[in-house]
């Protein structure tokens, strides 16, 4: 079993049930976990590297980003977890 969220902040949670995860429902939620996890990646290098100068709008945006980005990878965590032998 594993939690999968939905396209955009706010959508619902879906819940796939398999029997070993090499299906092609649970191949493409992996895809899009890792696709998930490299734009967080991706996003806090880019904040990471800001400059001083950086306006207030635009340090908002990242923090926004930064945020969403980190609700996906704690629902991988979270999913991942789940699926671990006991």
């Amino acid at each position: 079993m594993r939690v999968l969220s939905g396209a955009r902040p706010g959508d619902k949670t879906c819940i796939l049930i398999t029997d070993g995860g090499s299906g092609p429902l649970s191949r493409h939620a992996d895809a899009v976990e890792t696709i998930r996890l490299d734009h967080a990646a991706h996003t806090l290098a880019r904040a990471r590297s800001l400059p001083a100068s950086v306006s207030v709008a635009e340090l908002r945006r990242y923090v926004h980003h930064l945020a969403d980005h980190l609700e996906e990878v704690l629902l991988v965590a979270r999913s991942r977890g789940r699926r671990l032998p006991l």
